[in-house]
């Protein structure tokens, strides 16, 4: 956790030298200050990290990159953009004033500089953003638990179909990590034009072990059964899809978009939309294409890879390089081509789980 007690860094940006000597004069008692004469050395001490000010005094009226400029980049990047800023500035009309604080500047210190008044509001507002940031750490270590209680009882609910298949269970372990492993490939070449952000991967990893929740619904002599279904047996399989996602949206809240939310609707559309096939062939909608959720189309390949390597009672294993075979031959009907794309590129990642 972050030391509170460290002293602070002030940034003082201001095209005039006698207004950066008067302020550094009025804070270097309590602030290590740190001094730029232009808006355009300001944004290279900030933005290449070369300094992490806690505060911002910020001129307006300077040549070239105003502050205005200088403010609206800071709040851009994600390295700045809570830090908070104070305009120093003659100017004194109600529009400066109005146009800084909607750009997102926390206060105004008019010149000619009053020290007190400096010194006072640039405490406060020091004040308030160590409060901020001890109250995300807190939010960011209380969610931390939060999530580590979800993913046990997670865990705990996948086993649970372990237990009635008793071929599942590592299938349920290997489609988390392979799963994590295709959403990370795609994550990382936005060329293929499946736009997943790195926290969408974890999330998307963690939903996976869901996939066959339904399957706790399904009788013993159908989901235990060694040999082929029957028509009926089959569209009774089928149902695992559709009751995984009623189950699961029993979970939601209505009226709640938080974190939790976001990640009960991955497993929401990864237990009802995972037999869905890119040409419109699959179950239990028969939708096609972009319309099926991206987290279930990378499912429904993984969960296919993997029930291709792994023995069943009514098949032996294939080799890796037959189930590649196969998965490519599925691109663009029963596979996102994009997704296949991405197999193949991680393939030799997904062989050593076919190994294990």
């Amino acid at each position: 956790m972050r030391n509170f007690k460290a002293i602070d860094k002030v940034l003082i940006v201001d095209d005039i030298e006698t207004n950066r000597v008067v302020l550094e004069e009025i804070l270097k008692d309590k602030y290590e200050t740190i001094t730029a004469e232009d808006g355009i050395m300001a944004m290279s001490l900030l933005f290449s990290g070369e300094i992490k000010p806690s505060i911002v005094l910020l001129d307006i009226m300077m040549p070239g990159v105003d502050g205005y400029e200088v403010l609206v980049k800071m709040k851009e990047n994600p390295l700045t953009a809570n830090i908070p800023v104070i305009f120093i500035t003659a100017a004194d009309s109600y529009s400066n004033e109005k146009k800084g604080l909607m750009l997102g500047a926390v206060d105004y210190i008019s010149k000619p500089f009053n020290p007190e008044i400096v010194a006072a509001r640039v405490a406060t507002h020091l004040r308030l953003f160590h409060y901020s940031e001890k109250l995300e750490l807190l939010v960011e270590e209380k969610v931390g638990q939060l999530m580590k209680s979800k993913e046990k009882m997670l865990d705990t609910i996948a086993n649970i179909v372990e237990y009635r298949n008793f071929e599942s269970g590592s299938h349920i372990k290997r489609t988390k990590e392979l799963t994590r492993i295709l959403a990370g490939c795609l994550s990382e070449n936005p060329l293929l034009g499946r736009a997943i952000s790195p926290s969408e991967v974890d999330v998307m990893a963690q939903a996976a072990p869901l996939h066959d929740i339904g399957k706790i619904s399904i009788p013993d002599e159908v989901l235990l059964k060694p040999g082929k279904l029957t028509t009926e047996e089959f569209d009774m399989m089928k149902k695992h899809t559709t009751i995984g996602g009623e189950m699961i949206k029993l979970m939601i809240y209505d009226d709640d978009v938080d974190e939790d939310n976001a990640f009960l609707s991955r497993c929401y559309e990864i237990a009802l939309s995972h037999h869905e096939r890119w040409d419109g062939k699959g179950y239990p909608r028969g939708i096609a294409g972009n319309a099926i959720p991206l987290v279930a189309r990378i499912l429904a390949l993984v969960d296919v890879y993997d029930a291709l390597i792994s023995p069943r009672v009514y098949k032996p294993a294939m080799s890796h390089e037959e189930a590649v075979e196969i998965i490519s031959e599925g691109a663009g009907t029963q596979f996102d081509e994009k997704i296949v794309e991405a197999f193949l590129m991680v393939e030799d990642e997904f062989k050593k789980f076919a190994t294990m």
